[in-house]
């Protein structure tokens, strides 16, 4: 045991010990489907909230509890919201990563997280942490590129990714059977239903839902779950790319919008 502000370990010399016990974090978060869930989650807060202070008096408190703390659009595009316009006119298709960490609203974001919260720890746990990231990440970059050739001009949320766990765990349920594999298929199909009867609101990206969902089902049949296929090392190699590329891309748009602000 060696204590975190020790400059050098007492035993083998090895500089800066407190090191390593951000090495074990890191494993052990990797290693923990909540814990990686809830930071997914927080990390969609933070980003939210930095869309809120990006530009505070362009912030909608409108009545109508859909557009209740709404960021401003300009805030939005800054920080990586996708669609045609971003993509054509910006040149910015890294968006099709970032578009899903930013929300337009409060409820937008709860809803998605709540969702998230039920989804992504059941992927994780048939599928690995890394695998259920890799399906996640690209299943809503499937979902975003299918809305920009739908000619979506701007869309953003979570919902496209939710959609890719959603069709990993229909092709999981349907391809495991038995008790368990019928209870998974049959309690992921009703978030269908709900998919379906919210595409019916006005401004819900259908595009992005319906790329997304079809774009899970496929990864999920490519990628294999635990139960057939424990998560290899290329698995995890994908999947810590996709980590690594998601946080440069929000990082790089975070630092340009607030640059643009401060200048």
């Amino acid at each position: 045991m060696v204590s975190r502000g020790e400059t050098r370990c007492p035993y083998c010399g090895l500089p800066h010990p407190a090191g390593l016990h951000l090495l074990g974090a890191l494993v052990r978060w990797l290693s923990r489907p909540e814990d990686f869930v809830r930071g997914l989650i927080w990390l969609n807060v933070i980003v939210f909230g930095l869309s809120l202070l990006l530009n505070p008096g362009g912030v909608r408190l409108s009545a109508n509890p859909l557009r209740f703390l709404s960021p401003n659009t300009e805030s939005l595009i800054l920080l990586g919201a996708s669609g045609t316009f971003p993509i054509e006119r910006l040149g910015r298709w890294w968006s099709l990563l970032t578009a899903g960490y930013l929300h337009g609203g409060l409820l937008h974001i709860f809803f998605n997280m709540a969702a998230l919260n039920q989804l992504a720890p059941l992927i994780a746990r048939q599928f690995g942490i890394f695998r259920m990231f890799t399906i996640y990440t690209l299943g809503a970059a499937a979902g975003f590129y299918a809305s920009y050739l739908a000619g979506v001009a701007l869309t953003i949320g979570a919902s496209a990714g939710l959609c890719a766990l959603i069709g990993a765990a229909i092709y999981y349920g349907k391809r495991r059977g038995g008790i368990y594999g019928r209870v998974v298929f049959r309690q992921t199909s009703g978030w269908i239903v709900g998919l379906v009867l919210i595409g019916l609101l006005p401004g819900i990206n259908n595009w992005a839902h319906g790329g997304g969902l079809l774009a899970g089902a496929v990864l999920a049949f490519l990628v294999g779950y635990s139960e057939r296929r424990p998560e290899s090392f290329w698995h995890v190699v994908t999947g810590g790319i996709l980590m690594v590329a998601t946080v440069l891309a929000l990082g790089w748009a975070v630092a340009g919008a607030v640059m643009l602000r401060l200048s």
